[in-house]
């Protein structure tokens, strides 16, 4: 059977009318399905019958399967078993003022983070754009207010598996689909560069909020902590940024994960403030105390370093936050995603 969150309109309507439908019924169907999140076609009632038991037989809505959940008072973790079997996780996160949604694009990941938990796990295989999507869908169904913030910072690296995660924003984003704001849809990366520079040329994904994982000061110490720095220099990747078209009343994100006794001295705080401190106009710095994970050997550090770390980036006038992240209860925050948890799977 045919998933249909894998369909654009365009495709869609094509689709319907090689089944003998009206290709209008497929603006219908998206209506129920993005609008008001429908997943069972004998429920679309402005279809007639015979159709919607014609659509049962060719289409699923959703492929995903719901297998736990695990909440906190600050997020809820989803865990999807895909129908081959792998497990991933998507995290709901409660705002001051809204919701936000965090979505995961590849089982596991490549990218080799030691601080990562993820990375644990490699790379299992690239979601597709319909298991992107089911996510939302699946959230949003059981969740009384509406979710604005999406943000692909769950498991992966979002721009490896650039076409899944570009046809999944497509359907978000459109009039036609869940229909986000651009300007609430974030895409998180490792730092590939050509990637990147993609991305900027692209009409669709050039308009969304970039933030790029730094964590290092100097290219030897991002190596060890993001062997992916090997073929993707710091050099290269700031140089890349500096350079990139983007909104002039937005900032690209340059997240860093305070490591203890890794990357938190002062010395390495000015270094990161030689580094960005030229162009602060441009960029803003997210500092990420590290989320403690029993499989890796790292610690968090106390929280008045944290702030020191930040002072000194003060001190140089450059944009910066200090974000707690949210889920730590439920191993739901920023580097605990993992594929394969054997504790959380159920049979």
């Amino acid at each position: 059977m045919e998933l249909l969150t894998s369909y654009t309109l365009g495709e869609l309507r094509e689709r319907f009318k090689e089944l003998g439908l009206e290709a209008y019924r497929a603006n219908q169907v998206l209506n129920w399905l993005y609008k008001k999140f429908e997943v069972d076609f004998l429920n679309m009632t402005d279809l007639p019958k015979v159709h919607r038991e014609l659509l049962s037989r060719h289409f699923r809505t959703h492929t995903l399967e719901p297998i736990h959940r695990a909440t906190a008072e600050d997020s809820v973790k989803y865990l999807f078993r895909t129908q081959d079997g792998h497990i991933i996780e998507t995290v709901l996160i409660f705002e001051r003022d809204h919701l936000t949604l965090c979505l995961s694009s590849q089982v596991g990941c490549a990218v080799g983070c030691r601080f990562c938990a993820t990375a644990k796990d490699g790379l299992l295989r690239n979601l597709t754009t319909g298991e992107i999507v089911d996510q939302y869908i699946l959230v949003q169904r059981e969740t009384p207010q509406r979710i604005r913030n999406v943000v692909f910072m769950g498991m992966g690296e979002p721009l490896a598996n650039y076409e899944g995660v570009r046809k999944a924003v497509e359907i978000m984003v459109s009039p036609w689909g869940i229909e986000l704001s651009k300007r609430r849809v974030s895409i998180s990366t490792s730092g590939l560069v050509t990637q990147i520079r993609r991305m900027a040329k692209d009409p669709l994904l050039k308009g969304l909020n970039l933030a790029v994982s730094l964590n290092a000061t100097s290219q030897h110490l991002r190596e060890f902590l993001m062997p992916i720095s090997k073929t993707n220099t710091l050099k290269e990747l700031m140089q890349t940024l500096v350079e990139l078209p983007y909104p002039s009343d937005r900032r690209i994100m340059l997240e860093y994960v305070l490591i203890k006794d890794v990357n938190d001295s002062e010395a390495q705080a000015k270094e990161l403030a030689g580094l960005v401190a030229p162009y602060r106009r441009k960029f803003k710095v997210n500092l990420i105390p590290y989320n403690p994970d029993p499989s890796l050997p790292f610690e968090r550090p106390p929280m008045e370093r944290v702030y020191a770390f930040q002072d000194v980036l003060r001190s140089y006038h450059i944009s910066t936050f200090v974000r707690l992240s949210k889920g730590l209860k439920v191993f739901g925050a920023c580097g605990q995603l993992r594929s394969k948890r054997p504790e959380l799977m159920v049979k």
